[in-house]
């Protein structure tokens, strides 16, 4: 089985375990998520990979890390991740990437990444839940970073952080790859006993 065909059945293994732990219906999900009904019956039936964005947005509504949905192997005290690992979240046809490289929700949600992008290339992301902070480090090249209308040019060696409940992308517009690290926060789930996670925005 491959690396993704694993991931496809975990995904699908968890987000019905969780569905029926936080006692959601499949519409109920639907709504809180901004998913459609049919692509969660899809995702548990593994007959689909969703895209990170949704998989951003179930995790939020479920009140848990993208790595507790990916069953991503955790040890309780210490993870060692090394070069070249971690889970491949998305990519593009230029070469680009973003990686999880961990993720932990017994404090509250949250997720470190690494991005690259190549030059010219860019990803955009749907708002979080009000709430949720991100922090970057550019390691190198050069982020431009939108926030609905702003831009913020960030160079190698910078760092930016930022409420992350409005629209946002990541672009490089240099002459060479962009690589940065990421750490994501995510606020408390309100209404759901056990959860961690703010309801998912519909974005």
């Amino acid at each position: 089985m491959s690396d993704l065909e694993q991931l496809t059945q975990a995904l699908a293994r968890n987000l019905k375990r969780w569905r029926g732990e936080r006692g959601f219906t499949l519409d109920a999900l639907a709504a809180r998520a901004g998913v459609s009904r049919g692509m969660i019956i899809q995702i548990e039936q593994a007959r689909t990979n969703p895209s990170v964005g949704t998989t951003v947005k179930l995790a939020d509504a479920l009140g848990v890390s993208i790595t507790t949905l990916l069953d991503h192997e955790r040890s309780p005290q210490v993870r060692v991740v090394r070069p070249g690992e971690g889970v491949r979240m998305w990519s593009s046809g230029m070469g680009s990437e973003a990686r999880m490289l961990l993720g932990d929700d017994r404090r509250g949600p949250v997720e470190m990444w690494i991005y690259r992008l190549e030059a010219g290339d860019g990803t955009a992301s749907d708002p979080h839940p009000a709430g949720t902070f991100e922090m970057l480090h550019v390691t190198a090249g050069e982020l431009t970073l939108e926030i609905a209308d702003d831009r913020h040019v960030v160079p190698a060696g910078g760092a930016v952080s930022f409420e992350a409940n409005l629209p946002h992308a990541y672009r490089n517009e240099g002459p060479g790859p962009m690589e940065m690290t990421m750490a994501v926060s995510i606020p408390p789930v309100q209404g759901v006993p056990g959860a961690h996670r703010a309801p998912a925005a519909d974005g």
